[in-house]
């Protein structure tokens, strides 16, 4: 299995960035997909997951602001990133699970991508 995630960036507070995520070597439409995102000095957190159906969970922190989707005949999870802050800065990491519940905890993601940094400046 091969989680690939890029598209991120420097950007001013305020701007957008989307990020992407290749999957590869798993039948991705069984999966609920995930992205984590990890702050220096703070833990792994949730900031949106999306199950197999197409529903939906986004942190308290990033609601209204981020957007994710998945486009399963490409195997692609995507997370369009809003009015960006500073506290947003962290890599942001992509993961899959067979769990079908987009808000459960990391503990039940089994696999994970390489990350990719995002860093908002003030």
């Amino acid at each position: 299995v091969q989680l690939q995630a890029c598209g991120g960036g420097l950007v001013q507070a305020g701007g957008s960035l989307r990020l992407s995520c290749a999957a590869s070597g798993l039948t991705f439409i069984r999966y609920t997909m995930a992205w984590f995102r990890q702050a220096p000095g703070k833990q792994r957190e949730l900031v949106a997951g999306i199950d197999r159906e197409g529903y939906a969970y986004y942190a308290d922190s990033v609601k209204g602001r981020f957007t994710i989707s998945r486009d399963n005949a490409k195997n692609a999870l995507y997370l369009r990133m809003n009015s960006l802050i500073p506290e947003d800065t962290a890599v942001y990491y992509c993961a899959a699970s067979l769990w079908n519940t987009p808000s459960q905890p990391r503990e039940r993601y089994d696999e994970w991508g390489q990350g990719t940094l995002v860093t908002v400046s003030s």
